[in-house]
């Protein structure tokens, strides 16, 4: 095998959680242009069909599912979706996700408490339901934030509280499935890439943190995806347990 068909994904299945828009989107047509294919799940489903399109053009099939990952019995279901559609769960890409920027002395307990079910209960039920049903060799990539190992000049205690756990749940689940169950787990920590959230920042936000990128630029979707396929891949295929900052060095400013 050359070091190029490591990073191959040939006739896996992938499912890709927030795939019905920013990084989702991008993880999904990275994976399909690997060779795998796919299952989207989000809320919106709706939507998923635009990214199966991409999926699809790629040559590979694409499953969608609805899915409130908030709900764990959804979750169980788009893994039931998966193999009765495909036989097989070989990787999971943990990513949808919601930010908030409140301030910490005016957030609601309820405003808290939603962050924290979609980012890290939600990423737990996923990964819950596919650990029952994948094989020796398979990977769960989780998405974490810079927000769960930095911070960044913005009210988000919710958010960073809810990434930091991610990076956390990354840790035990790969150190409980590595021997028993031959699974993989790992985090990845985006910096600034172009998304929801981004579209959401206040005027001048990313200016001021301008300073702090070292490679003096935002992240384009496609290098944080090829991250995603290497560590799900038989190229990543000795790494577990490990958080990996994608920020353009923010973490090291």
């Amino acid at each position: 095998m050359s070091v190029l068909d490591k990073f191959s994904l040939t006739d896996r299945v992938v499912i890709v959680t927030g795939a019905s828009s920013g990084l989702g989107v991008a993880f999904a047509k990275a994976a399909a242009e690997a060779g795998a294919d796919v299952v989207l799940a989000a809320r919106r489903v709706d939507k998923l069909e635009d990214t199966a399109k991409l999926v699809r053009d790629a040559g590979r099939e694409a499953l969608c599912v609805a899915t409130d990952i908030v709900d764990p019995a959804q979750a169980q279901n788009m893994v039931d979706a998966a193999m009765e559609k495909f036989g097989r769960v070989d990787v999971l890409v943990n990513n949808a996700g919601v930010g908030t920027a409140v301030p910490a002395t005016r957030e609601t307990p309820d405003q808290f408490r939603a962050v924290i079910d979609i980012n890290l209960n939600g990423s737990y039920w996923a990964a819950q339901a596919c650990g029952r049903v994948m094989l020796p060799g398979s990977s769960i990539v989780n998405i974490s934030s810079i927000l769960g190992l930095t911070t960044a000049g913005l009210p988000q205690a919710a958010y960073a509280a809810s990434k930091a756990g991610v990076v956390g749940l990354t840790r035990d689940l790969a150190q409980q499935w590595g021997t028993r169950k031959g699974i993989r787990v790992n985090a990845i920590a985006p910096g600034f890439f172009k998304s929801e959230m981004t579209d959401q920042y206040n005027d001048g936000y990313l200016d001021a943190m301008a300073p702090r990128l070292i490679l003096g630029r935002m992240g384009d979707p496609e290098e944080l995806a090829a991250t995603m396929v290497w560590l799900a891949s038989e190229a990543g295929g000795y790494v577990t347990g490990q958080t990996i900052a994608v920020d353009g060095g923010i973490t090291i400013t």
